[in-house]
């Protein structure tokens, strides 16, 4: 007897697709402006320093905080549903954002931003994994999906660097106001609903434990990278894992689970969440460190160091968009396996990079790194959503969002200290005149802003060494990458073999 295979998707759903890439555009755009838009936010709202922290994170913490909260959510209310109203909210939210005349106006509207953010990527990955049921189509989708963010943040610094040339800082903000728009019209026509009919309440005490777990975590990643290791950061993160534990334990509990702990207990799961943290780890702790190297080090402006980083940005897209028809013929396991080892050559290279003539190399050993991690992406994320039973898939998109946000995390910290770290060691033992010894000891940042205020004939006194120092710190974070990305191929070619690939009968 022939079981018949997976529903294949037609015109419809290939059109909705169009739909569902239209917030990831957006969120893509949104990451990228903000920091061009900020020095000019700055000299008009005059925001405190403490302010100013919270107007450029809040929007990241509350997106992280949330995914699991709304991912879950959408499969008991409806995930198209969600989708609109995250549009809705979204497009408002950046009308005030727009319009702000005060720094408290402006972290208001980023925290809503956050959190209609947080509703819109698990909803669309979920309503993909409904639409595309075919594990073929599917790996396609999703690999269109995860180029639409790559070619959003390529084109976000030209985008936002013409408009701030021309408009007011608030009109980056405006950017998704027209496209959210679009979405919640066109959703309800084009995307169909989905829910599980048997999902029971939602656990407001799971979501403050989520919101208490992640939180924390994420703020003392983030100031680990931003001030090094100290208290407070580390007892952050210490309490992130406690009320983890009790979140996990409260899980266990529960008939109707906010996270649905049976998820992980597929091997393919748990693998896909694995490669995520190690891959994005890896290559956002380099990319933290390259519109640096850029703009302190090359001295490029930020407009013409976002067109720098467009080969890579193609790069990925072609790469993601190559991997599921590469796992139509070989197994998942050996192509991300595969992609890790080209990447550790181009972490490798990274390793090489000089802070006189280093730009062409870097960027070469950038696209080298992103055609060879961008599979693992689109893979990973499929086997995630993939293993996962159709009425649970928004939460199991939220878990793998989740993941991939504890990596970026991660990378920043991790690798950002190890790199910070040996700037300090080596202007430590710079030979530096008393006159600047003591400035820029801290950072690359440090060193240009105190060199500012330097006499002429003294400045490069200190911006060589200073530069020197931060490319040390940048080739070690190349071999750090490379150290991860063995562990990557490890855990997939030992997890994963059991996967078939999906031309395989």
């Amino acid at each position: 007897m022939n079981v018949p295979g997976p529903t294949k998707a037609g015109r419809r759903e290939w059109i909705g697709l169009a739909v569902l890439t239209l917030p990831l555009l957006v969120l893509a755009l949104d990451v990228s402006v903000l920091f061009l838009a900020a020095p000019r936010l700055g000299a008009d709202l005059r925001p405190s320093s403490t302010e100013l922290l919270w107007i450029m994170d809040i929007y990241g913490f509350l997106i992280a905080g949330f995914l699991i909260t709304m991912g879950t959510l959408g499969d008991r209310i409806g995930r198209r549903r969600l989708l609109v109203i995250g549009a809705v909210a979204f497009a408002a939210a950046s009308l005030l954002a727009a319009y702000a005349g005060s720094p408290a106006m402006l972290i208001a509207a980023r925290a809503v931003l956050g959190i209609a953010g947080a509703t819109l990527m698990p909803s669309t990955l979920a309503l993909i994994s409904t639409m595309f049921q075919d594990p073929a189509q599917r790996g396609v989708a999703i690999a269109v999906w995860m180029t639409t963010f790559s070619a959003g943040i390529a084109v976000g610094p030209i985008v936002g660097g013409a408009m701030l040339e021309n408009l007011w800082w608030g009109s980056v903000f405006l950017l998704g106001v027209p496209v959210m728009v679009l979405l919640a019209v066109l959703a309800p026509r084009l995307l169909p609903e989905h829910r599980d009919p048997g999902a029971g309440r939602l656990d407001l005490v799971s979501v403050a434990l989520s919101l208490a777990t992640i939180l924390p975590i994420v703020y003392g990643l983030k100031e680990i990278a931003g001030t090094g290791l100290h208290w407070p950061s580390v007892l952050a993160i210490a309490a992130g894992l406690l009320f983890g534990v009790l979140f996990v334990r409260r899980q266990r509990t529960l008939p109707d689970p906010l996270v649905d702990l049976r998820l992980f207990g597929d091997r393919a799961f748990r693998a896909g969440l694995a490669l995520l943290l190690l891959g994005i780890l890896a290559i956002n702790g380099v990319n933290f460190l390259f519109p640096q190297f850029l703009q302190l080090v090359e001295g490029l402006s930020p407009l013409h160091a976002g067109l720098w980083m467009i080969p890579i940005a193609l790069a990925s897209i072609v790469a993601s968009m190559a991997a599921p028809f590469l796992a139509r013929r070989v197994r998942p396991a050996y192509v991300i396996a595969g992609g890790a080892v080209l990447s550790i050559l181009g972490f490798l290279l990274v390793t090489q990079v000089q802070s006189v003539g280093g730009l062409a190399l870097l960027v070469a050993a950038g696209v080298v790194v992103i055609i060879g991690l961008s599979p693992m992406g689109v893979l990973s994320t499929d086997l995630v959503v993939g293993a996962a039973p159709p009425e649970k898939a928004g939460s199991a998109a939220a878990i793998s969002e989740t993941s991939g946000e504890f990596g970026v995390g991660l990378g920043v910290a991790v690798i950002g200290s190890v790199a910070a770290a040996a700037y300090r060691g080596e202007m430590a033992d710079a030979d530096l005149p008393p006159e600047v010894a003591v400035a820029g000891r801290e950072s690359l940042n440090s060193a240009v802003a105190a060199a500012e205020q330097l006499p002429p004939a003294l400045r490069g006194e200190l911006l060589e060494p200073a530069r020197e120092a931060f490319t040390t710190g940048l080739n070690l974070a190349g071999a750090v990458g490379a150290v991860l990305l063995a562990g990557l191929a490890l855990v997939a070619a030992t997890f994963l073999r059991h996967v078939r690939a999906t031309g395989e009968s």
